[in-house]
């Protein structure tokens, strides 16, 4: 079969691979859509740890077409989201309900094989069902908004709090739907993308600002009166980690979940931190949320279709991942 495959930091090959079979408590899904994040790019620059070599890919959807010895709840044909985050269940953090910091975290994408290929072994305990008729790209999204529902859980919004959300990609979007549905009364999003500015308006932001053309902290707090309620930072950016804390108001929040690169430092000053009590919750991975996320998806809360930019095949991944984004890409659909 054919895989995209990490082979060395900056070096991204597809290759013709043996099939993968699926082992005892495992399921063979044939790949129907694999979406690019901002994190396949982190690894293959070498920014984010993972297994080298390995099949990239870690937001996927596809259908069970094997299924291994000892389990049950499949029979076959169903289309079915997967959870990359394998944790261990048996270490201090998994004991205390926090897999997501699982002392022997493993990934499909990430440490294992993953969705950039047309079969991928998964364990069955990781793949949670979708409607039949539902579209597989849609499925898709599961992943990035388990990580965005997690998030959203951190930020705790309240009905007609304020949000500021720094980043304007498929995260930041996610955000703003998120940010909506919870009933938050003034969403700002902030990204120098005018075409992004225009999604999120249509999506339920109420302003958006261009850090490039304007102060954006003093136009967050004039809009919401002296500091955003929450503060999200999704872009990553040294920039947009200072400028956000300073646009959360006094006992405001602040939820970290932007990747940055590793090693990456970033000045704070502490004092204001103190005297206004900025609440800061980074917010890692998926604990718990990928079926919450695969039944927001399954109904329609979303909208999703505006956030697909490109499709592409197998052949075209290495090209897009080894590139930075396009002017107005949002999420880049691999279908193999």
């Amino acid at each position: 079969m054919k895989a995209v495959r990490l082979e060395s930091i900056g070096s991204l090959t597809m290759r013709s691979v043996e099939k993968p079979v699926a082992g005892p408590g495992e399921l063979l899904v044939r790949v129907a859509v694999a979406g690019i994040c901002g994190s396949d790019r982190h690894m293959y620059k070498g920014e984010y740890p993972t297994a080298i070599p390995v099949t990239l890919g870690h937001e996927f959807s596809g259908i069970v077409e094997g299924i291994g010895d000892g389990v049950t709840r499949f029979t076959g044909g169903e289309l079915v989201t997967v959870d990359p985050n394998i944790s261990c269940g048996t270490c201090r953090a998994c004991t205390q309900a926090r897999p997501n910091l699982c002392e022997s975290l493993t990934a499909i994408g990430v440490t294992r094989d993953g969705g950039f290929a047309e079969y991928v072994a998964v364990p069955h305990a990781q793949a949670f069902i979708l409607p039949a008729g539902l579209d597989p790209v849609h499925g898709a999204f599961s992943e990035p908004l388990a990580c965005c529902i997690h998030a959203i859980d951190k930020a705790r919004i309240r009905p007609g709090d304020s949000v500021a959300i720094l980043g304007g990609g498929v995260i930041g979007l996610l955000m703003v739907q998120l940010a909506r549905l919870a009933g938050a009364g003034e969403i700002i999003l902030i990204t120098r993308q005018q075409s992004r500015r225009q999604t999120a308006l249509r999506l339920g932001a109420t302003h958006t600002f261009d850090p490039a053309s304007s102060d954006t902290i003093a136009s967050v707090r004039e809009v919401t009166k002296g500091g955003a309620d929450v503060v999200i930072e999704c872009a990553g950016v040294s920039d947009t980690l200072q400028s956000g804390l300073k646009m959360a108001r006094r006992g405001g929040t602040f939820v970290l979940f932007g990747v940055t690169p590793a090693g990456v430092e970033v000045p704070v000053l502490p004092f204001d931190l103190l005297v206004n009590e900025v609440d800061i919750r980074p917010a890692y991975l998926n604990p718990f949320t990928h079926s919450r996320a695969a039944a927001m998806v399954a109904s329609g809360a979303l909208e999703l279709d505006a956030l697909v930019t490109k499709t592409i095949s197998l052949e075209e991944v290495a090209d897009v991942v080894g590139n930075a984004p396009l002017p107005g890409e949002i999420k880049v659909i691999v279908r193999p």
